[in-house]
């Protein structure tokens, strides 16, 4: 049965409190400009805003480029940005340095990245990738396909070892996520990688749901490729850079879809042929987006001095807690958690299923709770253990259920359904 009474709300105070108090993370919060009010649960969408951005991001467009400027390439060392931007994010991710690169999106990334793979495994004709994968990567796994004549093979994570069993000496790659995007579930990354390697294929993982919230540990795991975003837990700023990894053992031979200028062995010598860098170096394309990448680096200095492992714990902590919070004070008949509710195998969110999804999100953002949703029914909420609190937690829910008690969702829909007709 449903506990909704005060003294349950009492209770959950009470525990939030004690959970802060004892929270090593909890002065991390004021690295971050988080408005007044606002309970911010949509960090694996859109990170908060670093509190090192505005003057960081100042410096780049009134010194670096209004009085340096072309000069900045050299003086401000905007040439090196892409290696040490992504040697920064290695050191999150479980990158030695030199195997990391920052720059455009995801999706080029992924392209390059898919491609490459394809090319070092040219006799094996099958990339599989997981049918639950966010949209990019499915679209992008397509068009790979198309172009080298390959074909997609859709297996969701935990069928991958018995595919893999059967038809893993056609497989060239395998592209897969830790977290999915939806659900929060989080998948055996150290196991499928061992599973996809026995079999000589490659592993590439989509970090962008891992990379700030998890312990990543990518050179211990054996890792062939990855690639992630850098604006959802890490906090670049929207449409920030991606990043790509490559392990050691293949740099040389990486090969990717996409080749520009700032990848040759010699750029500025302007040769009309192309001849690759050594090492990561290979892996940059044409000349970099500077602001971006530059308000990247600095938003990552807000894990300077911070425990991966520490993350981990709190995030654990955080989303235990809110799936308590929910089981206390929400209709178990309205609302069912599809996250899994052992720590172990969730990620760093809670999503909840219920019909009037996009309705009540709309209303708690009215009410200062920000989360977001997924089509066709699922409320999602990310935590950064960075700037989220346990107190944050025990909010969000308590306005959901003030939202549904007060059936203000329900004059959302209306309002929206009135709009659209």
């Amino acid at each position: 049965m449903t506990v909704t009474s005060p003294p349950a709300t009492g209770i959950l105070a009470a525990r939030a409190a004690s959970l802060d108090a004892a929270d090593p993370l909890a002065p991390l919060r004021s690295r971050y400009l988080l408005p007044e009010d606002c309970v911010y649960l949509d960090g694996n969408s859109l990170g908060a805003l670093p509190a090192a951005v505005p003057a960081a991001l100042q410096d780049v467009v009134q010194r670096q480029w209004g009085t340096d400027l072309i000069r900045s390439w050299n003086t401000n060392d905007w040439w090196q940005a892409p290696l040490r931007v992504g040697d920064a994010l290695g050191r999150l991710i479980g990158a030695a340095p030199g195997r990391t690169v920052a720059g455009d999106s995801t999706s080029v990334q992924l392209h390059n990245a898919l491609t490459a793979a394809a090319r070092l495994r040219p006799d094996r004709r099958l990339l599989v990738t997981d049918p639950a994968h966010f949209p990019t990567d499915l679209y992008a796994a397509d068009s790979v396909a198309r172009l080298h004549g390959l074909e997609v093979r859709l297996v969701p994570a935990r069928a991958l070892p018995a595919f893999l069993d059967e038809h893993g000496e056609r497989v060239a790659v395998c592209s897969y996520g830790p977290v999915d995007y939806r659900t929060g579930e989080l998948h055996d990354m150290a196991g499928l990688t061992q599973a996809v390697q026995a079999v000589g294929a490659l592993a590439l993982w989509d970090l962008c749901h891992a990379a700030g919230a998890l312990p990543v540990a990518l050179d211990d795991l054996g890792v062939d490729l990855a690639v992630g975003c850098g604006y959802k837990y890490l906090s670049g700023g929207p449409g920030a850079p991606a990043f790509l990894y490559v392990a050691e053992r293949h740099q040389s031979s990486y090969d990717p879809a996409l080749t520009g200028w700032n990848g040759h062995a010699r750029p500025f010598d302007m040769r009309g042929s192309y001849t690759p860098a050594d090492g990561m170096g290979r892996a940059r394309i044409g000349t970099p987006a500077v602001l971006s990448l530059l308000t990247l680096e600095a938003a990552l200095t807000a894990f300077d001095g911070v425990d991966m492992h520490a993350v981990r714990t709190k995030n654990q902590s955080l989303t235990g807690f809110f799936i308590d919070c929910v089981d206390a004070l929400l209709d178990e008949r309205e609302f069912e958690c599809v996250t899994p509710r052992d720590p172990e195998r969730r990620g760093a969110q809670v999503a909840l299923r219920h019909d009037d999804a996009h309705s009540l999100i709309e209303a708690l953002a009215e009410r200062g709770v920000i989360g977001d949703m997924r089509a066709p029914n699922l409320l999602r909420f990310g935590f950064n253990s960075l700037y989220v609190s346990h107190r944050d937690a025990l909010t969000a829910v308590r306005t959901l259920r003030d939202v549904v008690a007060q059936g203000a969702h329900r004059r959302e829909r209306m309002r929206h359904t009135a709009a659209a007709t």
